[in-house]
């Protein structure tokens, strides 16, 4: 079973969290919160869901995960402003392990500058982002690029949830 790092930060778009989550536990597989500070708690934006985050991204490596999970909502962005979160991010991305970045996620991506060339989806607002960082954008529920799935919003979670647990196998 699959190690997978949750990148996460205060402001997440709650579903995006729970509903991977729950689905990844149900397989099988083992997650690990990452954020800013080691021990504490951030919370959604909608539902105030808590997350206690478990390492500090300076204390992490990939090498010690398998598969990486980057929920939306404000909290990539926030998390993009850290330089040792976008460097984690960046050398996660170019293990060519999974990663997996719904709605806002991918700002996170835009900032390690690793999406030229690839295919995503995003949320609406940061269509012009996903551009202008050299990638090809599709308004598809789920886009599948090599190690990236890429998802739009709350509504695609099934599709999202499919793709990423498929990737795992």
């Amino acid at each position: 079973m699959a190690h997978i790092a949750v990148i996460i930060d205060n402001m997440f778009e709650d579903s995006e969290y729970t509903e991977p989550a729950k689905a990844f536990k149900a397989a099988g597989h083992q997650l690990t919160h990452i954020g800013l500070k080691e021990n504490t708690t951030v919370k959604g934006k909608n539902k105030g869901t808590t997350v206690k985050i478990e390492k500090a991204v300076r204390d992490v490596f990939e090498k010690d995960f398998d598969a990486l999970l980057i929920p939306g909502g404000y909290s990539p962005d926030h998390l993009r402003a850290d330089e040792a979160t976008v460097e984690f991010v960046k050398k996660f991305f170019e293990s060519n392990k999974p990663v997996f970045a719904i709605c806002h996620g991918p700002q996170l991506l835009i900032t390690a500058k690793v999406l030229n060339g690839r295919t995503v989806t995003g949320w609406k607002s940061i269509i012009q982002d996903i551009k202008n960082a050299g990638a090809k954008f599709l308004d598809q529920e789920v886009v599948e690029d090599g190690n990236l799935i890429s998802s739009r919003h709350p509504g695609d979670l099934p599709m999202f949830i499919s793709a990423s647990l498929k990737h795992l196998q």
